[in-house]
């Protein structure tokens, strides 16, 4: 148990796990993976007005926020060790409705309307507009 206990402590922070806690987007870019990412946020329309956190984690409370962070943190932490992941990094369907979230939540005065006239049927932003955020939209 204290092996576990030290490797999960030592892997904690050599990966810079505090950054993490934060809202800085550069710590997003501590594994070389998602540089590529960082910077097209940086290059993207949400760069001024939105973090990161502010795009992917839940805008309800801070116990669900902080929940999809270490969710986040231990299955990227698995991944970006072990190399266990495609050359094309894909968000998880988990995520992509965290991210869905944000888009109405940030953007309700545009599609309030929307939401009344789907009914039942959820919005899906990210299904047409992927490219914000990490592309050119």
């Amino acid at each position: 148990m204290g092996s576990l206990i030290g490797v999960g402590l030592f892997a904690f922070i050599y990966a810079k796990g505090i950054s993490h806690l934060g809202n800085d987007p550069a710590s997003c870019a501590n594994c070389h993976v998602m540089e590529d990412h960082y910077d097209a946020w940086l290059a993207g329309s949400h760069t001024n007005v939105a973090t990161c956190n502010d795009l992917h984690a839940p805008h309800d409370d801070v116990v669900s926020k902080y929940y999809v962070k270490a969710d986040n943190g231990f299955c990227h932490g698995l991944k970006f060790t072990t190399g266990w992941y495609p050359e094309n990094i894909e968000i998880r369907d988990s995520n992509r409705a965290v991210t869905n979230e944000a888009c109405l939540y940030c953007h309700s005065e545009f599609t309030s309307d929307m939401r009344r006239t789907a009914g039942s049927d959820q919005v899906n932003c990210t299904r047409c507009r992927s490219d914000v955020g990490h592309g050119t939209g």
